[in-house]
């Protein structure tokens, strides 16, 4: 914690970076939430630890940070896929951040709990990038990250092992827990449209009531338009007050992403993204 705490007082010292977007302690010593620091003295506000587990790129996108000088971030490595993200769909400039990438130890799948096995976040289960792939600064050390199984993934394979019509009901009945809050929308770095189509009147492509139709249009156009891109931090399901697993949607389009076309989001920056590039040799027999 000293370590980043030292490194944000030297960078906005220095005038490398305007702000610094951070975690700050919460209510109890099992919360936190984010700040956004500006004054060097207000670095020791700053914590890190596996209560962290907002997913602060969501902020990169607002008007508030664009075009007014370099933002320093705190970013885990699940954080840094969605970065990358925003960088290659051009939301984001690179020469516009300065990214403190954090050596991960996992995270709570709720704050309020104590982090053990049972509680480790069921994304940390099977992450990639527990040392940042992109970082101008990293700090901390990696430690052994408690295991259980991955009850998320065990689910993913009942739903594969159902029939069609089973796997109706059992969406049907999730969607029929919506509230039409759009939680899982402001929770996701990558729903940064201007206006959504959710919001769009003329014509009308979503209803906004909460009903079985205009839910199950919701929930399925998002989890489309986050295909090939979403990055796996399962913010949405997590800020979701009805209890929708919307990580097993997203986490089936990153499994076929991987396998029709070795794709894994926020990866690369030298990697082209899927939904933007056609080759004539992709797999095409999926489509059906």
């Amino acid at each position: 914690m000293n370590e980043l705490r030292e490194k944000a007082r030297e960078l906005l010292q220095s005038g490398t970076v305007k702000v610094i977007i951070g975690y700050a302690q919460g209510t109890t010593p099992l919360h936190t939430k984010p700040i956004i620091i500006r004054f060097a003295e207000d670095s020791d506000k700053l914590v890190m630890n596996k209560y962290c587990v907002n997913n602060l790129s969501v902020y990169l996108t607002r008007k508030e940070f664009k075009g007014n000088g370099t933002v320093g971030i705190v970013a885990k490595g699940c954080d840094v896929k969605s970065i990358v993200q925003l960088i290659q769909e051009n939301q984001v400039n690179k020469d516009d951040l300065y990214i403190i990438g954090v050596n991960c130890n996992g995270a709570v799948s709720e704050l309020g709990k104590e982090f053990s096995a049972e509680t480790v976040a069921t994304k940390c289960l099977h992450c990639m990038v527990r040392t940042p792939h992109l970082y101008h600064t990293l700090i901390g050390t990696q430690e052994e990250l408690p295991k259980r199984a991955d009850t998320n993934f065990e689910m993913l394979q009942k739903l594969e092992a159902m029939t069609p019509d089973e796997k109706w009901n059992f969406w049907e009945a999730e969607f029929e827990k919506c509230v039409k809050c759009y939680a899982c929308r402001q929770a996701c770095p990558l729903c940064y449209c201007e206006r959504c189509i959710a919001d769009k009147s003329v014509p009308r492509w979503i209803e906004s009531s909460a009903h079985t139709r205009g839910n199950i249009a919701w929930n399925i156009i998002r989890a489309f338009h986050l295909s090939g891109r979403c990055i796996g931090c399962n913010e949405c399901e997590r800020a979701c007050p009805a209890g929708i697993p919307l990580s097993l949607l997203n986490r089936k389009m990153g499994m076929t992403a991987k396998k029709e076309f070795d794709y894994v989001a926020g990866m690369g920056l030298d990697t082209p993204t899927l939904v933007g590039t056609f080759d004539v040799k992709d797999n095409e027999d999926f489509i059906k």
